[in-house]
């Protein structure tokens, strides 16, 4: 990677003041605007000189945006592990279990594809984690004083390692969570990338200073300038889930280098091995960098039992200023009760019911097709923002059922292990058996209850992988509301439609369920569209497109049963600062000093008195008549 040379924040703002004012100037001589008005591009528009003008004044926007310091993306190496080689013959544990029963105490990775034996990890205790937290607050408070290009310079060397080491990164997160290669690129790496290019162009405007109106008050307005500075919280944690084992650990600890925090991932207990590899892939990065690599900390703990509360103690340390949760709601609940012990803020983020509506407009419904195979089964349904329901409206119910069984059927999906390129293989694994009664559940009171399941619908015993965890792609219509697979997440490969009587119906069996993450909204009518994308009661919403709001950096959060707060875009590293509100003189000869009628000791209750009543009055006068008295008094009762 070249070096990118950027100005730094204070030349940038003068220069951004500088191209404001010439503009303006330009403005004025042409008579376009007055002295009193502030050019206001949507109003100036009408000509094409002042078209180019402002086209001239975004482009100089663009490129401070897209630049902003000097740094150079630096090379490192990671050893290959062993397990990701070609044609690796690990052991198969028969059956794989996440804790040998004579190990209780330790963490046991294995290939959820293939059953096949990666490692054993010892769950950590309270007195490991309070070292955690030690040695990342030590960095930390070195880290906080960094530069932003030392920060861009960490992010451009690890996205220059993730782009030549793809290969590398999919095997690894594969091998841990079961999922095919395609599935890692497009879940884990493509969005890991574009998350990491958007900070190294947008991050540092995002973190500028905040310039505010400052007061309103008559007095103060003319000397008070106001501002927000956003400085970093300290040691920060994320709580990770185990679909995404590189992208949900690596973007937490993106925004956290960028940001000056320090984190402390802790990752699934199912994903152990993959994180392991993946945190030696970010410490390298920092090691060549030259920044302490304590700044980026890997926890690990079975769940809380009477005998070990290291769970609960991470979740209550009092040395963590943040925690990002991404999980179920029963677990989320039980952390919010322990962050509440250190006053802790906490962003849930809980899995959703996402509804993907398809309207009467809708032109293609073979090519819509696609879009709702590779939505619903991608990494085997476990994808929080995935198709949960396919909520179709009267017109095309019938067509696309159709057109989907006869796909499922006519050419069914291969499942199994494409890591070593055996063999091709459409959708890979789930992480565990253990949810695999509750589908099945779901799927046959669905049936009891009118819907039809024209495909799958139960577990799947590979004959090459016996001890893998598969579940068959399934197809389930005429799912009606009432029906528990319509009101609770499945996470799973199983494909539900809804039929819909019109636009509105469709919007009401969107929003029927007690979830809140994300939609998406299908039709050629983009008005049509846009009104059901503001009816639908979501965090995130894509018109025509599916997921894409998640890709674009935006804000990511969902409502209701979906949780709360927001991690990604600018919302989600501002969400990581402390919000530091400045206020300060801007003229020199113009201060703050206390009046005599209200200096201590108050010679003149009444002279004060009136001295601050006609100060507030004309300070927020309504009329200049009553503004011109206020100051009159005011001049009366000065001394």
């Amino acid at each position: 990677m070249q070096d990118n040379i950027y100005l730094n924040s204070d030349m940038v703002q003068k220069l951004n003041h500088t191209i404001q004012e010439y503009v303006r100037d330009i403005l004025r001589n042409q008579s376009i605007i007055n002295e009193d008005v502030v050019a206001d591009p949507r109003i100036v528009m009408g000509t094409s000189m002042v078209a180019t003008i402002f086209t001239l004044y975004v482009g100089y926007k663009l490129l401070l945006c897209s630049s902003g310091y000097k740094y150079k993306a630096r090379k490192f190496n990671v050893s290959t592990p062993e397990e990701v080689q070609p044609n690796w013959k690990g052991k198969r544990l028969n059956p794989p279990k996440l804790v040998d029963d004579s190990k209780p105490r330790h963490i046991q990775s294995y290939c959820p594809a293939t059953g096949q034996y990666l490692g054993e990890f010892k769950s950590m205790t309270a007195d490991e984690i309070d070292e955690l937290v030690g040695n990342a607050n030590a960095a930390q408070m070195k880290w906080a004083e960094s530069s932003i290009a030392k920060r861009l310079e960490v992010l451009a060397t690890l996205q220059k390692f993730i782009l030549e080491n793809q290969d590398l990164i999919a095997k690894v997160a594969c091998r841990d969570s079961g999922k095919t290669m395609l599935d890692a690129s497009m879940g884990e790496i493509l969005v890991t990338l574009e998350k990491i290019q958007w900070i190294l162009k947008h991050g540092p405007s995002t973190l500028e200073p905040s310039r505010r109106p400052g007061p309103t008050n008559f007095f103060m307005k003319f000397y008070k300038g106001a501002e927000v500075r956003y400085e970093p919280l300290g040691v920060i944690s994320s709580i990770v889930s185990w679909n995404y084992p590189f992208h949900n650990l690596m973007g937490p600890i993106i925004a956290s280098i960028f940001t000056g925090n320090a984190i402390i991932v802790k990752c699934s207990e199912q994903v152990v091995w993959s994180s392991e590899f993946f945190i030696e892939m970010v410490r390298k990065c920092l090691d060549v960098c030259d920044v302490d690599s304590n700044i980026v900390q890997l926890c690990y703990c079975l769940p809380p039992t009477k005998d070990d509360d290291a769970a609960n103690h991470f979740t209550s340390h009092p040395g963590i200023k943040h925690i990002t949760f991404i999980g179920s709601q029963s677990v989320a609940s039980h952390i919010l009760n322990c962050a509440s012990k250190s006053l802790t803020p906490v962003v849930v983020e809980l899995g959703g019911k996402d509804a993907f509506i398809v309207l009467d407009s809708v032109k293609d419904l073979d090519a819509l097709s696609s879009i709702i195979l590779r939505g619903t089964f991608q990494s085997s349904g476990q994808n929080c923002i995935g198709i949960e329901r396919v909520i179709v409206s009267e017109k095309n119910y019938d067509q696309l059922v159709n057109i989907l069984e006869k796909r499922m059927k006519e050419t069914p999906l291969r499942q199994g292990s494409d890591i070593d390129h055996l063999e091709v293989v459409d959708m890979g694994a789930m992480i565990s058996d253990n949810r695999f009664k509750t589908l099945e559940a779901l799927i046959q009171d669905a049936v009891s209850k009118g819907a039809r399941l024209l495909y799958g619908g139960s577990q799947y015993n590979h004959p090459k992988y016996p001890q893998g965890h598969y579940f068959q792609p399934t197809l389930l219509v005429d799912v009606t509301p009432d029906m528990d697979i319509a009101q609770n997440e499945v996470f799973g490969p199983v494909l539900v439609m809804m039929k819909a009587k019109d636009t509105s119906n469709c919007i009401e069996l969107a929003n029927a369920a007690p979830f809140g993450l994300g939609g998406s909204v299908f039709g050629s009518d983009y008005s049509e569209c846009n009104f059901v994308a503001n009816k639908l009661k979501t965090g995130n919403v894509a018109i025509n497109d599916f997921a894409t709001f998640y890709v674009c950096q935006l804000p990511f959060g969902g409502i209701n049963g979906s949780g709360y707060g927001k991690f990604g875009g600018e919302e989600g590293l501002l969400g990581l600062c402390n919000a530091k509100s400045v206020c300060f003189d801007t003229l020199p000869f113009i201060s703050t000093q206390i009046p005599k009628p209200l200096d201590y000791p108050i010679q003149s209750n009444d002279k004060a008195w009136r001295f601050v009543k006609s100060f507030i009055t004309g300070s927020y006068a309504m009329t200049t008549w009553q503004r011109i008295k206020a100051l009159v008094s005011l001049a009366k009762n000065a001394n």
